[in-house]
């Protein structure tokens, strides 16, 4: 098994860059599907979503926008009840079918603050889009509309998802070890 090591963490190799590619092609033709002629606004969450955002717009056929927010909730490896605003959105989204993109949704606590947020903003309608859910972390209760991987509740890194600020540029998907 292929490890890396990520500051004072070891990882190993959990999702390879083939599978990753499957499951964001799979995102992508449900979305494709999903909004023929609707011109959707999609909010991707910054930082970690930046590479799945990139490559879900490659593949999306529909003609759609995008737009970035940044909100935090992490320490370390573990995700916090304080959710931050970093960077807002300034779009008037009245009306506009969203879909907002996330790289993952374990607690669902972030997510659950944004989707507060965009609804109080009046679209015609908001879904979102996760390259990986952790149903066994997850606490709140909102649907997951385009899912590409459910994985369990380990922290992770690569393909966007950083620890600390690191890893991000991994192609593959990394779980911890140590």
């Amino acid at each position: 098994m292929t490890k890396v090591q990520v500051r004072e963490l070891v990882f190993e190799k959990f999702i390879e860059k083939d599978e990753i590619d499957i499951a964001v092609k799979t995102v992508a033709d449900d979305i494709n599907r999903d909004y023929i002629g609707k011109n959707p606004l999609l909010i991707a969450i910054l930082n970690g979503s930046f590479i799945f955002a990139s490559d879900l717009m490659r593949k999306l056929t529909i003609p759609c926008e995008i737009t970035f927010v940044k909100f935090a909730s992490y320490s370390g490896t573990a995700t916090t009840s304080n959710v931050k605003e970093l960077i807002g959105m300034t779009e008037d989204i009245r009306g506009r079918h969203i879909i907002i993109v996330e790289d993952i949704v374990d607690t669902g606590i972030t997510m659950d603050k944004i989707l507060q947020d965009v609804r109080s903003k009046d679209p015609a309608d908001v879904k979102v889009a996760c390259f990986c859910f952790k149903s066994e972390a997850f606490v709140k209760d909102f649907p997951i509309d385009y899912l590409g991987l459910e994985i369990p509740n380990k922290f992770i890194v690569g393909y966007g998802l950083d620890y600390n600020g690191y890893g991000r540029n991994l192609p593959d998907v990394y779980q911890v070890v140590s």
